[in-house]
């Protein structure tokens, strides 16, 4: 260790070159140095090793023992070393054999991974993809060690210290199966507030939401008489009962099982978003992967 620190980038380039070409004024010529540069990066070298190196002889200079010694593994530390510092490659996705891991909810995974599902196959597809349930909690900790490159969350519930992206604004609507009775029109508040609600509560058992706390600014409340911790099985209960919900309008659009209007006082939407660790922010499959997913939308 005490030699490595005396060593620098430039003295291992020369003794490479030494190596290769057995000749100083060589050297020089290929390295853009003068002979007299070479020939002191020359003395150094044999001062840190404790060894000639090269020794003068009838075509040149000959390698010592050492010097033959020190041949490859120096070619190889490099190499390694060129390859650390040299540019980012482009990212190539048809040939790229990646494995992304996403963090996202059911609902995150309906309306960002899905609708980019089919065309991430198409572009890269020796690559693949892990969904793992979001734990918000983790989420920091999950990107800083790399369990997860992507989380689709909420932006007002993005973790400090996370980039951030917007995906797109999401807004509430009312549903119930297509032929309910009680939706043929959009509801009075009255009338909405009688309905038998579904209500999607992800830390479970929860039956208060924001559509209760609207309502509540309007000195009224609902009936809320299922609370269930993921979206999709609301859309198999709305289907099969007169229940409805408060859902976001990307779950139910274009659903022929569905009826949809428009809930009769505002609820607060939210902003979807992407977030991921520093770390990764220049990786050029990392960015690709980011730039697709929003296009996809």
């Amino acid at each position: 260790m005490s030699n490595l620190r005396r060593l620098d980038v430039n003295l291992l380039l020369t003794l490479d070159v030494l190596l290769a070409e057995h000749n100083v004024t060589r050297a020089a010529q290929r390295l853009n140095l003068s002979q007299p540069s070479v020939s002191v990066h020359l003395a150094k070298l044999r001062e840190i090793f404790g060894d000639p190196l090269l020794l003068p002889g009838p075509r040149g200079m000959r390698p010592t023992a050492r010097a033959e010694e020190l041949r490859e593994p120096l070619r190889r530390a490099l190499e390694a070393l060129e390859l650390a510092v040299a540019p980012a490659r482009p990212f190539e996705p048809a040939a790229a054999r990646q494995t992304w891991s996403i963090s996202a909810s059911d609902y995150g995974e309906s309306t960002v991974i899905l609708p980019a599902l089919a065309g991430l196959r198409a572009a890269a597809p020796a690559t693949r993809l892990a969904v793992l349930e979001l734990d918000p909690g983790q989420l920091v900790k999950q990107t800083e060690q790399g369990i997860i490159d992507l989380a689709l969350h909420t932006s007002e519930d993005a973790p400090a210290g996370l980039r951030c992206r917007v995906l797109f604004s999401e807004r509430y609507v009312l549903a119930g199966r297509a032929g309910h009775p009680r939706l043929q029109r959009r509801p009075s508040l009255a009338q909405f507030a009688r309905l038998e609600h579904v209500i999607v509560s992800p830390d479970g058992g929860g039956f208060h939401g924001v559509t209760d706390s609207a309502l509540d600014a309007a000195g009224l409340t609902r009936k809320v008489v299922l609370s269930v911790p993921h979206f999709l099985f609301v859309l198999a209960a709305l289907t099969r009962t007169d229940l409805v919900a408060m859902l976001p309008a990307r779950l139910v659009r274009d659903n022929p099982a569905l009826k949809v209007v428009e809930p009769p006082l505002p609820v607060p939407g939210y902003e979807m978003a992407m977030l991921w660790h520093e770390r990764c922010h220049r990786d050029p499959a990392h960015r690709w992967l980011r730039e697709f997913i929003v296009a996809s939308l």
